[in-house]
């Protein structure tokens, strides 16, 4: 209930034998000053019986008076003292009505409500203060009907209106009631300052009228809401519309209440951890000394062994004199201590000692990785610079490659060769530019960035680095991490690399950071520029073969739980797992299927099953089951227009076949198999290079506007684009025209130009590898790529044929035969 009762008081002055009257000092919300009173009684007793058809006019600011309740206004207004007074001395009867707006000083019939209630004056009080109160009954209700005077106050002419009782359902309206009657108590009992009286005078209110007429005067609501019940002709109404009222009151007060509830649990909670937290600090001040104090000199005994700078030791001071500052039931205290935690944590000018023999390090790169001499021999040549010079500012190592070739692992290697911690930090996704640099510590939650983690966690400053996956670090709305690695790459500046978290610089100039990438092309170019780039290509089958041997074999033999010696493999096994069942440049998906083939060797031995000890084609192929791939093989040169080219793929390098047919028509040309931009461009450069030379083929000028020509490329649902299938179109478009046969066996790779220039091509050595696993014995070079071939080890290019051209005239003549196909077109 809006007004709250805080005292009781019974008037022995207004007792009689049937009727007693109850009054309430309340405080309301809006602190209204008035005091319901109640007579419980028979109804008849407040029904004035010759009611006059004039009665003096009451305003009433903001309250509204209901029939049966007593209640003890302050007057203020000239107009309304002397109408209080002459109606008191008389014994007399007046009319109560609200005003519209109570800031209306001289009301009109315009400011007044048309439905109020005839009251008679019961007693005037002169308070202490100055001011007069009086103390008003309400008897019944009328309506005002005309007015009709305003001096020496209002005088109005009125009807009589009476409370309708109900008629029918009598047990519906004793619901009513007493739900009115549950809601007011349950609302006194959740407001802490309503007096236990209150309760008690609902409770024994007997009289229905007079029950809801005393909730409806003391509900916490506005002075419309209020009128709108006195209004109500029905008692039944107006009890139903006071209960709409009263259930919101009560939810209001009920939301109330459990707010205070929880703030004060809360301050309870945090009282009580005070105190524990005051008992605590005198109980161990009587055991022999404050913990914060230990745990600051701990500290600080911690920090006279560190070899940090002196601008390093004084932040530290610093930082340490503002922790013995604050309180440790401040959060702020844990963030301080976190941070000096992590300033001694960190090995501050602290460094392993190098290993810089050099044999030992080839040893350390030929142990580990089969192959990849170039890429050994360039790392075996930054390791003797920085013996010679002893420092960390030449070019850092970037390691790019198709995946599964070992560019992680040779960081590793580089590691065990000097001796140095090994540390790996995976880029790939990595999209917030704080996880480099690190959050301010004055976040909740906040820590330095990856790369002073991992600094941390190796306890030297000069580990090797590997920061993985470089190629794959992304950017959003939180930063640019890329933009961040530049000066942690940077040896003109990481010798003070600033962490958002440590606030200081630290030196990371003794790092030696080895990055690792599967493609350039998303590296952006001032990051690229920081780094030395060595190129780490794919493995050769031969290659692959040895790396089985020599690592992935016995591997999965010991982690499978079978001794090395158990099983005998025979000489091709591995070669026909290369080609039969993976295809790639790495060795992942081999090292797979040797894991497949062990497993399964592996099941047969647990169930006790016989199994031959020699590992030739035929068990393998039953433990892998069908291969997956086909070898590529030279397919002859029996028809016109058909050319083997050489074709560089992340997986290796592979023989490709070049289709040329002509058919009667306008001299348009058709490009099928999925072909680039770049590879669309070169037919068209070959087809138009043999037009303008048709001389030189003995062609007739004149046959390219009558023969429509197709060139296609086999496995269409593989994309394939490139410059290097130049000479293979153009000799491919030569045969078709001419009819004459391809020197068998014949393979090629370069790129054309109008001026019949061949140009060179990259990837030579996976391609030369596929054409000698195809069966062909000639290939066709540039004259350029003669260097690549310099390069490759004498054992893989045994039997082969190089050819180095220098114009398309060349090409020609070593490819195309004066013998023509069987069944030659005639054009």
């Amino acid at each position: 209930m809006a007004v709250l009762f805080k005292q009781y008081i019974y008037m022995n002055d207004r007792v009689s034998k049937n009727n007693k009257q109850f009054i309430f000092t309340g405080l309301g919300d809006d602190d209204s000053g008035f005091v319901p009173i109640i007579a419980d009684g028979a109804s008849d007793d407040l029904v004035v019986r010759d009611l006059p058809d004039q009665l003096p006019i009451l305003p009433l600011r903001n309250t509204v008076l209901f029939p049966g309740v007593v209640l003890p206004i302050s007057v203020g207004r000239q107009k309304s003292m002397k109408l209080v007074r002459e109606v008191y001395n008389n014994n007399g009867l007046l009319g109560t009505i609200a005003q519209h707006n109570q800031d209306v000083d001289d009301p009109v019939l315009a400011d007044l409500y048309q439905i109020g209630t005839v009251a008679k004056v019961l007693k005037i009080l002169e308070m202490p203060d100055g001011n007069t109160t009086v103390i008003i009954q309400g008897k019944q209700r009328y309506r005002l009907v005309e007015m009709i005077g305003d001096e020496p106050y209002l005088h109005a002419k009125v009807k009589n209106l009476s409370d309708k009782q109900p008629l029918g359902n009598a047990s519906e309206f004793e619901a009513v009631v007493e739900s009115l009657k549950d809601i007011a108590i349950k609302i006194a009992k959740h407001s802490s300052n309503v007096s236990p009286e209150a309760t008690f005078a609902v409770r024994n209110i007997e009289n229905p009228a007079f029950l809801i007429n005393f909730i409806c005067s003391n509900s916490n609501i506005k002075v419309e809401e209020k009128q709108g019940l006195l209004e109500f002709d029905s008692l039944h109404e107006r009890g139903v519309q006071a209960i709409t009222y009263l259930v919101r009151e009560l939810q209001r007060v009920e939301l109330k209440k459990d707010i205070q509830s929880k703030v004060k649990t809360d301050m309870d909670q945090q009282q009580r951890e005070y105190l524990l937290q005051q008992q605590m600090k005198t109980i161990q001040n009587e055991l022999g000394g404050n913990p914060l104090e230990k745990e600051i000199q701990e500290l600080k005994k911690r920090a006279k062994d560190k070899k940090w700078s002196k601008e390093i030791a004084e932040v530290f001071e610093r930082e340490v004199d503002k922790l013995a500052r604050l309180n440790p039931m401040m959060g702020e205290h844990s963030i301080q201590l976190t941070y000096l935690q992590t300033l001694l944590d960190l090995p501050w000018n602290e460094y392993s000692d190098d290993n810089f023999d050099m044999k030992n390090a080839e040893k350390v790169l030929d142990e580990d990785h089969y192959g990849l001499e170039l890429v050994k021999e360039r790392i075996l040549e930054h390791l003797a610079v920085l013996k010679l010079k002893n420092d960390m500012k030449s070019p850092i190592i970037c390691l790019h490659g198709p995946p599964g070739v070992g560019k992680t692992s040779l960081g590793k290697s580089i590691a065990r060769a000097l001796d140095r911690t090994y540390i790996r930090m995976s880029l790939g996704g990595l999209h917030d530019e704080a996880e480099i640099r690190g959050h301010r510590k004055t976040y909740i939650g906040a820590m330095p960035g990856r790369v002073i983690q991992n600094i941390k966690k190796a306890k030297t400053s000069n580990p090797v680095f590997i920061l993985d996956e470089i190629d794959k670090v992304s950017r959003d709305f939180r930063g640019d991490p890329a933009s961040a690695l530049l000066e942690v790459l940077d040896p003109e500046q990481n010798f003070e690399f600033h962490d958002n978290y440590l606030d200081v610089e630290y030196d990371l100039s003794k790092v030696m950071f080895v990055a690792t990438a599967n493609t350039l092309s998303t590296i952006s170019q001032p990051l690229r520029d920081r780094m030395e780039l060595i190129e780490v290509s794919g493995y050769l089958v031969e290659e692959k073969v040895e790396i089985s041997k020599r690592h992935l074999w016995p591997k999965q033999l010991k982690n499978h739980g079978i001794e090395n010696d158990r099983f005998t493999v025979e000489t091709g096994v591995f070669e026909f797992v290369i080609e039969k069942y993976t295809r790639e440049s790495g060795v992942r998906e081999l090292d797979k299927q040797l894991a497949k083939l062990v497993r399964r060797l592996a099941r047969k031995i647990a169930f006790d099953e016989e199994v031959n000890r020699i590992i030739d084609l035929e068990t393998t192929q039953k433990l892998l089951g069908i291969p997956k791939f086909i070898k590529e093989v030279y397919q002859g040169n029996e028809f016109a227009g058909v050319v083997t080219g050489l074709a560089w793929t992340a997986v290796g390098g592979q023989i490709l076949y070049v289709e040329s047919s002509l058919s009667k028509g306008k001299g348009q040309l058709t490009l099928t198999g999925n072909l680039g931009d770049v590879m669309k461009e070169s037919a068209m450069l070959a087809l138009e290079y043999l037009k303008s030379h048709a001389s030189e083929l003995d062609l007739d000028p004149d046959m390219f506007s009558s023969w429509n020509v197709h060139v296609h490329v086999p496995e269409g649902a593989i994309p394939k684009d490139g410059p290097s299938a130049g000479i293979t179109m153009l000799t491919s478009l030569a045969s078709a025209f001419t009819q004459r046969k391809v020197k068998a066996e014949l393979a090629m790779t370069g790129e054309i130009t109008l001026r019949g220039k061949v140009l060179p091509v990259g990837g030579i050595k996976e391609k030369i590898l596929a054409a000698k696993r195809a069966g062909i014995q000639n290939i066709i070079l540039s004259e350029d790529n003669r260097k690549d071939i310099e390069e490759i080890k004498e054992i893989y290019i045994k039997g082969l044929n190089f050819h180095f051209v220098k114009t398309i005239d060349e090409v020609l003549k070593l490819a195309l035969l004066d013998t023509k196909v069987e069944n030659a077109m005639k054009i």
